[in-house]
């Protein structure tokens, strides 16, 4: 007990000094606290929460508000409140109480100690308040959601003071489909903080998220897995929700961190593809062994795998087109909102932005679809994203095809899908196109207007009957999608021209927006602060712009809109130091200081194409810098110190960002 009073004393010695250095002095205590609390505590200055001192005005919301909310997460809470009661049965009588909050921070459901209870209402630490970090400071609930990842705030770590006597530990709970929809708390006075309630409340959220993951895939095939074999069954295990027909619909977090793949890269994707292994020979192998394992290789690793849940007939099992001809209704969860852009984030102030907006708004959930035109690289999938995850469908399957970027000679299968042995190369157990993969959500066709026409007459034929037929099969197939289509060019005008069908225009015309293009936008510096505020989340400083930079920046032409102010933006942020905060003009591509290129639809002659274009493989900010680098050094002709004053670095930090990777 010595040696644990002596570590206590020595945390708390150095967070008296922490706090005394940052609220005090306005320094920042590095060393002497958790990077995650110093986060959190400059997050906290920059929502405008003072000095820790004060106790911001937020009132928990009323029952009839709080009775709406428990209904919009009753899946949530249908799934965490029996985990709750038996956490609660672990830490009875100890001074503490568990709780379950939205993806907002919203405390949805407590249970605790009568006495700890009364303590945390006078903090509002009761259902219905909110502990986002926005409004109530550093706190586990809050900086969990903030940080995506388990956090403990013990005592004084809090940002607000009189939170202080407050011990909490919290973990994030993910939904089936990767996204963040809750988190589960153990809260509880700062002098009884046990060690291992931490690794509770972790192993905890890991059990609500297996809960929910088999609860929406109870009608699916489940390959769990694991490279130990004593892992299966445990909450540690990898699972896959796998159809019938051999299509992968969701993997948990631990399935895609021992694959070492994205959901991204797994979803939607044939059962052989990811995990290099037949399916229906998998069944057969382990449909009379429900509790053995099967040995599979994927990529050079040996995983031992499991299969649960609803196993298809011995008939069918791995056919891709051999299934009835009808698919049920997908089932989605009562999740919180969708973490992807949606139609009121994307309003950053324009006013002709802001009308396209809500003109869509008018025809969501309704069987209506949208035509949205633009120039290319002004957000218009971005858009299409936004109108997604803003209506009924946000929970289903958002799939994008871009019509321009595929040959004419693929377009067709990856449209409509193809069953096996229907060409040559095809897989001989099929694939579903496109159109089946968005069953359930929104089929976005970036282009349409550069679809073939012999295709457009297949396309006009799938939206009036609703049913798909894939290369190769005579059988139809039901399917439930929103269309949303995008088009740089004047349809109209390509309707005259004999190029695009008038029956499928009208079709697609349901309702139709323009996004305007970047040089005709009012609302440049708010976007670029947005786009700025999401390439930095992992920076301690708050990135801002010169006056001279934001000046150069409003009064460009931007001939590649949107995606090129993006990776103008990108690579700035990639070029500064670590304790660098200001993006100067020096940070900034020359060419925004040229004469303002005239308003066109396409790019001028001697436009900068790498300022537009993404970078290469370039998926982290070393990566952008380096990449930027080498490309200035090039421009440069390997003069190390032209590229430097192009690039508005010092020598040496040139010879680190060429380094770094």
């Amino acid at each position: 007990m010595g040696q644990i009073q002596l570590l206590a004393d020595m945390h708390g010695q150095r967070l008296e000094q922490a706090r005394q250095l940052f609220f005090n002095q306005g320094t920042l205590p590095d060393g002497l606290i958790d990077p995650v609390i110093l986060r959190s505590w400059e997050r906290c200055r920059r929502f405008g929460l003072g000095d820790g001192n004060a106790i911001p005005a937020v009132e928990a919301m009323d029952r009839i508000a709080l009775k709406t909310e428990q209904d919009r997460n009753r899946f949530l809470l249908a799934q965490g409140r029996p985990i709750m009661e038996h956490v609660y049965e672990q830490i009875r009588e100890s001074g503490s109480m568990v709780i379950l909050a939205d993806a907002n921070g919203l405390l949805l459901e407590t249970v605790g100690d009568a006495d700890f209870v009364s303590r945390a209402d006078r903090v509002t630490l009761s259902a219905g308040a909110s502990w986002d970090e926005n409004q109530r400071g550093t706190n586990a609930i809050g900086t969990a959601l903030s940080e995506e990842s388990p956090v403990a705030i013990l005592g004084a770590e809090h940002f607000l003071e009189h939170n202080g006597f407050l011990t909490c530990c919290a973990s994030p709970i993910f939904g089936p489909d990767g996204r963040l929809i809750g988190v589960l708390d153990i809260s509880g006075d700062y002098r009884s903080h046990q060690h291992h309630t931490l690794g509770l409340v972790r192993m905890s959220s890991a059990i609500v998220e297996r809960r929910l993951f088999e609860s929406i895939h109870s009608r699916d095939i489940l390959v769990c897995f694991h490279t130990r074999a004593d892992y299966l069954g445990s909450p540690k295990e990898g699972i896959a929700a796998v159809s019938p027909d051999g299509q992968v619909l969701a993997m948990n977090r631990n399935g895609t961190e021992l694959l070492g793949i994205r959901q991204v890269d797994a979803v939607r994707r044939d059962f052989s593809m990811v995990f290099e292994s037949n399916l229906s020979a998998l069944i057969d192998r382990l449909r009379h062994m429900p509790q053995g394992s099967y040995e599979v290789n994927v990529n050079g690793k040996s995983l031992h795998v499991q299969l649960r849940g609803q196993l298809p007939p011995l008939a069918v099992a791995g056919r891709v087109y051999d299934e009835p001809a009808a698919i049920r209704a997908p089932r989605r969860p009562e999740t919180a909102a969708p973490s992807g852009p949606t139609l009121d984030t994307l309003n950053t102030g324009d006013a002709r932005l802001q009308a396209a907006i809500e003109r869509a708004r008018r025809i969501l959930g309704k069987d209506i679809p949208i035509l949205i035109q633009g120039e290319s690289g002004a957000g218009k999938e971005m858009f299409a994203k936004g109108f997604h995850n803003s209506g009924p469908r946000s929970t289903g399957p958002f799939v994008a095809l871009n019509c321009a970027s595929i040959p004419e000679t693929l377009i067709e299968s990856e449209l409509f899908g193809y069953q096996g042995g229907a060409f040559t190369g095809a897989r001989k157990e099929g694939a579903p196109g496109k159109i089946q993969q968005a069953h359930g959500g929104t089929l976005f066709l970036d282009e349409i207007g550069d679809m073939p026409l012999n295709l457009q007459a297949r396309l006009l034929r799938v939206l009036q009957e609703r049913c798909v037929t894939p290369l190769g099969s005579t059988r139809a197939i039901q399917v439930d999608i929103s269309l949303v289509c995008a088009t740089h060019r004047k349809l109209r005008e390509e309707v005259a021209r004999g190029t695009f069908r008038e029956d499928l225009y009208y079709r697609l015309n349901g309702m139709s927006v323009t996004m305007p293009a970047l040089r005709e936008r009012t609302d440049i510096r708010a976007l670029v602060a947005k786009i700025a505020a999401q390439e930095t989340t992992t920076r301690s400083l708050q990135v801002r712009f010169s006056e001279k930079a934001q000046h150069a920046i409003e009064n460009y032409a931007w001939p590649g809109n949107i995606r090129q102010l993006f990776n103008v933006i990108r690579v700035a942020i990639a070029l500064l130091d670590d304790d660098e905060a200001v993006i100067t003009e020096s940070h900034l591509p020359e060419e925004l200081f040229e004469t303002i290129i005239a308003s066109a639809p396409g790019a001028p002659q001697g436009f900068d194409q790498w300022a537009a274009a993404p970078l290469e493989g370039a998926n982290s900010m070393d990566a952008i810098s380096r990449q930027a680098a080498m490309r200035a050094l090039d421009a440069a002709g390997g003069n190390i110190s032209s590229a430097a004053r192009q690039l508005g670095i010092s020598r040496n930090t040139l010879y680190r960002k060429l380094g770094r990777m």
